[in-house]
This record gives structure tokens, sequence and C-alpha cells, in this order.
């Protein structure tokens, strides 16, 4: 078994050796040494404009690849492509005593030393050279002299093996062979066979190459060092994207462990982040170890501090959060102490995120004053990412401190300049990893201004989120559907895509009033841990929202108490503080003591408004109107819902627009009341108040809001009544005995 001499990378010194002969045309160098490059260079030292090619190689060049490579590009010799002339040069060598001469030739591809040059000199003069050579030091020069280094050290054994294999490799190009050398025949590979002192004899062909079929030629098709490209560049690939292993490439790494090359020591490793990646805590945990005590046995210590931080993580991702903490805690103490600051900066990093997503686990560090405030710690975190070049953690500075000015309500502006610095660093330091953030932070900085026709397209939540808000449900679940099942390997994309999809048809049950199934639901998302606060948040405020359709507003009330004091302690998102305000005076309105959440409201109106975080100001000035209408204050809570109902429109919230223009109605209703001598006044304003029931039962209808949709034909029965149309009043009354059979029939079936 070779460690790294194959019959693929004799094709390679074939194709270079071509170059040097200055057969290769100026047009074709730059395709035939991009080729010879990417299959040299390490996958994750490529630069972009090959990123592409080398996410697709194989790491094993096949005779096609080469084919591929070189058929289209004309030769310096008149008629002949350079894939007729790599033919050649490949089926000249014939025997192992060529495969011999083949590799002696080499030397000549690589610059002679000074002390070789005077010895020329003083036996005998230079010798003229009638090819170009490479420098020693170069890409080609390394590779020249690794090959002719590796090829001494092979045993007997090894180089029968490899010129067997090499044999079995080039036979696929025989027929392309015979149409420019008519006489090559069965035997040409050998030309010992062809007429030699051996003959013909087919006894002394199957004595020779009897095997060449068998699977034991495998084994000097992949080296050693074919692996160990594999698994770094698999390793590069799973830590950029944090997917699984591909099937295919999955299938192909057990082909070449079936040949019976040496298996590294990185497969543990790669075998850690397949496990970890799949949720399988017990062979990531092994196999993590298995990695790192083979670094300790070979007494490599400078990577103990990044098996440290490679256990947190793993504890992390897996709740195990004390045990998360204290690795973290000794990852950054051996990193300080061998002076490694790109680990301390990235775990420094690493537990201010880590903080941020759990600030119950994190007290005891924030108490001891590690990280300081969040602002010093982000400060420091930017200085020293600048300081180590290390512009991923830059940027991701940069997006959490965008994140921490929305979430404690400061400027939007400065939340935009950051964000724009971070795409720009993004782009021009092609960190692909940090663009899912930045794209999800632009999404929350224009839902928060209601600026739905930028926000929605990009980010698969909002965009989901967005289309549920139209009341498009079919089309929110199929856009879940269209999730590619390779992102559904990982654990993580597969816990987001489960909380997504519940929360969808959560909502969907509670419109339908569907509160046996609503209930299902909900307990299923309890069931497991939400993978971000934020999905938490909304879960709890589904269950609050389950509690008020219950009309069980003791429990409801209960349950955002407990939510507000969570969210005060953890100083939570603004957005998070604006929502539970406003469903106070929700819940207050909703048991008919609307005054008391007077207050409440306009707190949430005043911190909407000074965080500019405009649907929730929409909705804060609702509740507001609901409570000014309550104090029969009509005039003023329908003067003050006229002047957003623009901006309601526009955020393109079916529900949110529904609620408003019920609460409109009632105003004018309330006013109608009032003018009870004026009877012109009084059926403007009645008709006012059904154009408003008409929109709102659009609204509850987009969003399939069962509730609403009989509450607004109720009250637009009773409006025909007063008006003495009758036989409206009945049409109405049996649109809303309609819709509750059909709501009570899906719900039954």
């Amino acid at each position: 078994m070779s460690r790294y001499l194959t019959p693929s990378k004799i094709g390679l010194l074939a194709l270079i050796s071509l170059y040097a002969e200055n057969v290769v045309p100026t047009i074709a160098s730059i395709p035939v040494l991009s080729f010879v490059v990417a299959h040299l260079l390490p996958a994750a030292s490529l630069g972009n404009w090959d990123r592409h090619s080398s996410s697709e190689q194989t790491f094993i060049v096949s005779i096609e690849n080469f084919q591929k490579a070189t058929i289209t590009h004309g030769s310096g010799i008149p008629g002949r492509t350079l894939w007729d002339l790599f033919l050649k040069k490949l089926w000249e060598i014939n025997s192992l005593d060529a495969l011999h001469v083949f590799f002696d030739s080499l030397t000549l591809l690589v610059q002679k030393t000074r002390e070789e040059l005077q010895g020329e000199v003083e036996y005998g003069g230079l010798q003229e050279q009638h090819q170009a050579s490479f420098s020693r030091t170069s890409l080609f020069g390394t590779f020249v002299r690794r090959v002719q280094l590796e090829f001494t050290r092979l045993s007997l054994h090894d180089e029968v093996l490899l010129w067997k294999s090499f044999v079995t490799y080039r036979e696929p190009t025989l027929p392309m062979w015979r149409r420019r050398n008519p006489s090559a025949g069965n035997t040409s590979y050998d030309t010992n066979l062809i007429g030699g002192q051996f003959g013909s004899s087919q006894k002394i062909v199957d004595l020779l190459y009897g095997d060449l079929g068998d699977e034991n030629q495998k084994e000097a098709s992949v080296s050693t060092a074919d692996m160990e490209r594999l698994l770094e560049f698999q390793v590069d690939q799973m830590q950029r994207t944090g997917n699984r292993i591909p099937d295919v490439m999955r299938r192909n790494y057990h082909d070449m462990v079936e040949t019976g090359v040496a298996v590294p020591s990185l497969s543990h490793y790669v075998k850690f982040l397949d496990s970890w990646k799949a949720g399988d805590y017990p062979s990531s945990f092994d196999s993590l170890h298995r990695y790192f005590d083979y670094t300790m046995q070979n007494r490599d210590r400078t990577f103990y501090q990044y098996a440290l931080l490679n256990l947190a993580i793993l504890q992390a991702d897996f709740g195990c959060y004390s045990e998360a903490i204290a690795a973290m805690h000794e990852t950054i103490a051996t990193a300080r102490e061998n002076k490694d600051m790109s680990c301390l900066n990235y775990s420094l990093s690493w537990l201010y995120h880590f903080g941020k997503a759990h600030p119950k686990e994190i007290g005891d560090i924030q108490n001891s004053g590690v990280l300081g405030t969040e602002k010093e710690a982000l400060a420091f975190l930017k200085a020293k990412a600048k300081e180590t070049s290390m512009w991923s953690i830059l940027s991701t500075c940069l997006l959490s401190e965008a994140r921490l000015g929305l979430a404690n309500g400061e400027s939007m502006s400065v939340a935009f300049e950051n964000v724009t610095r971070a795409s720009h660093l993004n782009v021009v330091k092609n960190i692909a990893n940090a663009v899912g953030s930045q794209t999800s932070m632009q999404a929350s900085l224009f839902s928060r201004l209601g600026i739905t026709d930028k926000f929605w397209q990009p980010c698969l939540w909002e965009r989901k989120l967005k289309l549920a808000q139209k009341g498009r449900y079919g089309d929110a679940l199929r856009v879940m559907d269209e999730v590619g099942q390779d992102t559904l390997r990982t654990l993580k994309n597969q816990q987001y895509w489960i909380a997504f999809n519940g929360l969808l048809r959560l909502q969907n049950k509670l419109h339908r009033n569907d509160l046996v199934a609503a209930k299902h639901f909900l307990s299923q998302l309890q069931a497991n841990p939400p993978p971000t606060p934020i999905i938490a948040f909304a879960i709890a405020v589904q269950e609050i929202n389950l509690q008020i359709r219950r009309q069980d507003y003791s429990k409801a009330m209960q349950l955002l108490e407990e939510q507000s004091t969570k969210a005060y302690s953890e100083e939570a998102d603004i957005m998070q503080q604006v929502k539970l305000l406003t469903l106070k005076a929700r819940i207050f309105d909703k048991a008919g003591i609307a005054q008391k959440g007077f207050s409440v409201a306009l707190r949430a109106a005043g911190l909407a408004y000074k965080a500019r975080i405009l649907p929730a100001l929409w909705e804060a000035i609702g509740a507001v109107c609901r409570v000014l209408i309550s104090l029969k204050e009509f005039e003023a809570a329908s003067k003050l819902l006229e002047s957003i109902m623009p901006q309601v429109l526009e955020c393109e919230d079916c529900e949110l627009a529904a609620e408003c223009f019920l609460c409109l109605a009632d105003g004018h209703m309330g006013m109608a009341g009032l003018a009870k001598s004026e009877p012109l006044k009084r059926k403007e304003q009645m008709t006012k108040a059904l154009e408003c029931i008409d929109r709102s039962f659009d609204g509850f209808s987009r969003v399939d809001d069962v509730k609403g949709q009989c509450e607004m034909m109720a009250k637009k029965a009773t409006i025909m009544h007063l008006n003495g149309d009758l036989v409206l009043a009945n049409d109405c009354a049996a649109k809303y005995l309609d819709i509750e059979r059909v709501a009570r029939e899906e719900t039954s079936s």
C-alpha cells in the first residue's frame, strides 16, 4: 500500500511533463494548470476562482477526468490534441522498467542545485536542456521531488502493485490509443509480451497479470494522502456549512476504506462532526475522545484547548450547560497559557453568545465580571478580532451589536450601520458562513419597521410568518415542505423545522377555534426544549392565546405574569416586553375591565414608539382605543384609528387589520348611538360601521379566524335589525350558523 503514489498521480506527472515540453498552447495553459493545481492543493486552500470545482472533485482523478480536461485543447504538434499526446505519454510507460525510467526522467523537470551545476562544470560542462524546468520550491517542483522520493521508498512488492494498478487504470484508453496506433494489441501494456524473450504465451500472461481484475488491485489506487485530503476537505465543508456528510461522499469514503488504505486519525473527527449534527450524543462524544486521545499520544499538546473547545460546544448543544461552561472555562485558561489568541477570542465570543441564549446559566460568570457588561464584551471582542484578523468573529460582533441595540430599543440607524458594515466585511473577506445571520438580522430590522416587501423573501422563517399573516397557510406549509432532506439531516435544522411547523399549525388551529387540536400541538412543542429563546417566547404567547380563546382569563393572566417576570429578569428584547404589555391590555379588555389596562396600553405604545417597532405600535394603539371606547370616547378612538389605518394596511397583517377595523366599527357605532337626535349623522355612522365590519370580516376570513367571522356576522345582523332590514339580518344570522357548522364539521373530521 502506497502512502502517496497512485496511478492518478502518474497521470498528473505526465500532464506536467507535457507542459514542461512546451507542447501546451498558450490558450490552453490556464485550463490545464488549473486542473493540475486543483488536484494538488488542499481544497481549503483553493481560492474563490476554483471553489466550485473543488466542491465537486472526487479526490481520485479518473482517466475520464483527464480526457475531459485535455481533449478539447489543441497542442504544439499539428493534428494532435493534448489528449493524444497525453495518451502517448501514458502508453510509452510499457513495462516496469519503463516506469523506473519515467520517474528517473523527472529529475529534468526540476532546476538543479548549485552543487549539481558546479559538478557538471567540473565533469564535462553544462548539459543543454530542451524543456522547461520548475523551481525546487514551486508547487510543481515540490510535487515532482516528493513523487521521486516516495517512489524510491517503495518496496519491490509495492512497485509491482503500483505498476499493475497503473495498467488497470490505463486499460480503458486502449481503443482510443489504437485509433492512432493500429499496431497496438491487447498486450501492449507490457512490451515484454510483444515479440520479446518471453513471447506471447498465455501462461506467462496469466502468471504475471492474471490478477489484474481482482479487487486487490484497488489497494494501490488510493493512498493515505488521498484519504487525508478527502477528510480535510470534508471537515472544511462541514465546519463552513454546518451540514452532515453527503451520501455520495459517504459512499466514496467507504469505497476508499475497503481498498485497505490506512485510515488517518482525522476520520474520528469527521465521525464526531457527523454524529454531532445527527444528534447522536454517545457516538459524537466517543469519536471526539478517540481523535484527541490520538493527538495526545503523539505529544501534540497544541490541540488540547481545541479538544476542550469542541467538548464545550458539544455539551451545550445537548443541553449539558454546566458541563459546557466548565469546559469553556478550562479552554480559556489553556488558551491563555499557550498564548493561542485565535482560540481565546473564539472562546470568549462563544461564551458571550451562549450567555445571550441562556442567561440563567451564565449568571455566575456575569457576576464574576469575566466579560463585563455586554457593550464592554463586544468592544473587547471587536478589538481582538481586528488584531488577529479573525474577520468571522468581527462580523458576528457587528451583528451582535446591532441585535443588542434593537433589544434595548436604541437607534435603528445605528443598527443598520452595523449590519451594513458586517455585510461589507462578509463580501470583502468572503465570510460565507455569516451571510445567514446577516440576512436574518436584515429581516428583523425591516419587519420592525413594517416594511414587508423587503424582509420576507430572504429568510425562510420570516417568509413563512408573512404568508401566515396573510392567511396563506397552505403556501406557508408548502414553503416548509420545500426544505430539502439534506438540510433536515442536521439535528439543529430539524429542530428549527419542527418548531416552525408546529407553531404554524398551532396558530391555524387557534384561528379555526379547534382548541383540542391546538392543545395537542402546544403539548408537542412544549415536550422538547425550544432551539432559541425567540421560539420559546413564541410558544409562550400562543399558550396565552389558547387560554384567552378558552375564556380562562385568570389562567391567561397567570401565564402572562410568569412570562413577564422571566422577561424582565433576563432583560429580554424590548419587542417581547411590548408584546406582553399589549397582551395584558387585551386580557383586561376581554375580561370586561378595559379601563384597568389603560396605563399598560399607553406604556406599550410608548416603548414601541421609542424603539420604532411600528407593527407593535399600531397594535398598542389599538389597545388604547379599546380603552377609549369603553370610556365612551368614541370620536377620539375613531380619529386615532383612522390616522394609523394606512400604516396598518401596509404591514399586510390580516389579523391586525381585522382587529383595528373591528375597533373602528365599534367607535362608529358608539357615535351613532350618541346621535339619536340626528338621523342623518346616525345613518352615516352606521354605514361606516358596516363598511368597517365588512373589512374586518375579510381580514378574519383570510386567516380563517372562525370566532372573528362569527362576531362580525353577529354585529352585522344587529345593525341590519336596527335599520329594520330583517331579511338581511336573517341572512347574516344564517351565515353565522353556516360558519359555525362548517367549523364543527372540520373539527370533528
